[in-house]
């Protein structure tokens, strides 16, 4: 595979994930995840990144990400580095996050950069590692413990 053809590949892989979860598609979701994937969303929660497995990354994320009534996660500007069977892509990216409530505003948008660390297995660009940066938000932030709860 070309380093033209390696970076459309992981530029999509690194879409997916945003789509698939927005879609609520998770079957396909983990499907863009290596068999372990190191997440760091500490910027955001604090405490330590997570060593997860796919199956483990889609109960989470469609237990808290599908109680809300929307989220559209847009990820651009993607920057490629490919080495041999592993990659990095870094990306700026806004989620917005819905959901009604009777206390306030029913949006919460987040945004800043992934980095995508993914490694090629079988042929397939797969992701490895997720650190997300939020550098701004706006919005209701309470609405991810509401949809925690």
């Amino acid at each position: 595979m070309s380093t033209t053809e390696d970076r459309l590949a992981i530029v999509e892989i690194c879409t997916r994930m945003a789509w698939h979860t927005d879609q609520r598609e998770w079957d396909r979701l983990a499907e863009v995840f290596a068999d372990s994937v190191t997440l760091d969303y500490t910027s955001l929660n604090g405490g330590e990144p997570a060593v997860l497995t796919p199956e483990q990354i889609v109960g989470a994320w469609s237990g808290l990400l599908g109680a809300f009534d929307a989220t559209q996660h847009l990820v651009t500007n993607h920057l490629v580095t490919v080495d041999d069977d592993t990659a990095v892509c870094t990306a700026s990216f806004q989620a917005t996050h819905r959901l009604a409530n009777p206390y306030g505003s029913p949006l919460w948008t987040l945004g800043g950069t992934y980095r995508f660390d993914l490694v090629r297995s079988g042929g397939a660009w797969k992701i490895s590692g997720v650190v997300m940066t939020a550098t701004w938000a706006d919005g209701n932030k309470d609405l991810l413990a509401l949809a925690a709860g």
